[in-house]
């Protein structure tokens, strides 16, 4: 009896041990790895950036409409604040005189794609097509070159960034999301932005929310209040030597 308990033992930490190699193996193929050791096998966009200085950057992804535009750019001015607009290609093409008067306030534009689609899905020279016509777009108004660029949907996998990076971008997402896209109201907005961000933080916004604009005023005063000041996302990225943590999260080498 006490024979055959041992071998009974012995085959438990046999599978045990199979077992914890075998999600192990798939934690590391999946990217689970790079949350539970700090390494990545993945290569990963620029989320945030590691920084003691109390800097953070507003970002509007224009896609669709304009209506909320105006008044977005408004409250950014009364503020005296420059933020990041990533901009789609056919949205470029439709509203030129918006992408002329976003430049001419003092704010960075990068790239959004050309189409909008999923670009994991893409090949290489189908991603370099939408980075060169969209960028083309976007330089025949303003006269400035393009050097940022957010994928849609968050949408990334490794031969999109080393694409990119190819052509000269950087790769940029977020880590403070408003979710203004759902039409939350200025005050839940706000509060979404005022508790997430973090020094080094990049916040996702729309150009056209419905009340963006709204929640712009309470987030800027809220965040000089506590010492922030903002800056474009070309202004706070590193530009060399760096390295990214497992959160995507820039650090100086």
């Amino acid at each position: 009896m006490a024979y055959a308990i041992k071998i009974r033992g012995v085959i438990v930490c046999f599978v045990t041990a199979v077992v914890i190699t075998a999600l192990s193996l798939s934690a590391y193929y999946s990217g689970a790895y790079a949350v539970w050791f700090g390494k990545s096998s993945a290569k990963l966009p620029i989320y945030s950036v590691g920084t003691e200085q109390k800097v953070v950057a507003l970002s509007f992804d224009c896609a669709w409409g304009t209506e909320h535009t105006d008044a977005i750019l408004q409250a950014l001015e009364r503020e005296n604040v420059a933020a990041t607009w990533f901009m789609v290609q056919f949205w470029a093409e439709k509203y030129p005189d918006f992408v002329g008067k976003i430049s001419a306030a003092g704010h960075e534009i990068g790239t959004h794609s050309a189409t909008h689609s999923y670009m994991s899905r893409l090949s290489a020279e189908e991603v370099r097509s939408e980075l060169r016509s969209s960028s083309a777009a976007i330089t025949s108004v303003t006269g400035k070159p393009v050097e940022l660029f957010r994928p849609p949907y968050g949408d990334y996998d490794d031969l999109l960034i080393e694409t990119a990076q190819s052509e000269g971008y950087f790769t940029i997402q977020w880590d403070v999301d408003s979710l203004d896209w759902k039409d939350l109201s200025a005050s839940d907005i706000a509060m979404r932005v005022i508790s997430g961000v973090r020094p080094g933080s990049i916040v996702l916004m729309h150009n056209n929310g419905l009340h963006t604009a709204e929640s712009l005023p309470i987030v800027i005063s809220a965040l000089k209040n506590r010492g922030y000041t903002f800056v474009p996302i070309g202004q706070m990225i590193y530009r060399s030597d760096y390295t990214l943590d497992h959160e995507g999260r820039q650090q100086l080498t």
